[in-house]
């Protein structure tokens, strides 16, 4: 797949995008505009997609306001092939901002990441993503999640992190690097001590890249910060 603009990317990781699987967003200021479809219902959407959750869900990839990320409806699965509708949030305003932004959809039972994934998306975002199979993802797809966090390639040097928690306290990185030829070290900034949060726990997901790798494959993510201190996790793709 073509590779994303690394600034769009590198914008993304400064905003600490973060979505749920609602889809939840924080309405803009001034300056927004309504989230609206395409005016062209024939045209299809650049897609990229990554493994998540160690296989339980993927992120879908769109460019688009970072304060309006689409919402999921419902998979279905058929002949090695996801089907999931996309569709903007309804009433949503929206920052004019263009950035890459991840909604996460959880697998239906009967998906295997080992044998790859076709995902075709319809709705707003109609388009299609391919994924390899991954022997080392050892969640089962309709199973419940264990809230713990994952990541996951969707393209060269771009990887999302999925973590769970407020959907209102969203985790920031200060900075995403590489420490070694397959490794990267992920610092996330202390929270404020009066931040306020709601009770929920939710999906957050962060879009972010990174320079520097010898290797992707068997690449590791080692989380510093906030409440991830010396979580390490495989980023999975």
């Amino acid at each position: 797949m073509p590779l994303l603009s690394r600034r769009a990317v590198a914008a993304a990781s400064a905003l600490a995008l973060a979505v749920g699987l609602a889809g939840c967003a924080t309405a803009s200021g001034p300056g927004s505009a309504p989230a609206s479809p395409s005016d062209d219902p024939t045209a299809t959407t650049q897609l990229h997609a990554a493994w998540l959750d160690d296989g339980r869900a993927v992120g879908i990839v769109t460019q688009g306001s970072s304060t309006c990320v689409p919402m999921a409806d419902e998979p279905m699965y058929a002949d090695g092939v996801v089907t999931v509708e996309l569709t903007d949030p309804e009433g949503q305003a929206c920052t004019k901002d263009l950035v890459p932004r991840a909604s996460v959809v959880t697998l239906p039972a009967g998906v295997d990441p080992a044998d790859g994934l076709s995902i075709v998306v319809t709705g707003t975002y109609a388009g299609e993503a391919d994924l390899q199979g991954d022997s080392a993802l050892t969640g089962v797809p309709g199973d419940p999640t264990e809230y713990l966090p994952s990541a996951g390639w969707f393209d060269t040097g771009a990887f999302l992190i999925l973590t769970w928690g407020s959907s209102t306290c969203l985790p920031v990185a200060e900075s995403v690097t590489a420490t070694g030829p397959s490794d990267v070290t992920a610092v996330f900034a202390t929270p404020p001590a009066d931040q306020v949060c709601t009770a929920d726990i939710a999906p957050r997901v962060l879009v972010t890249a990174v320079d520097g790798l010898d290797e992707q494959s068997g690449a590791h993510l080692t989380m510093k910060g906030d409440k991830f201190d010396g979580v390490r996790i495989p980023i999975a793709g």
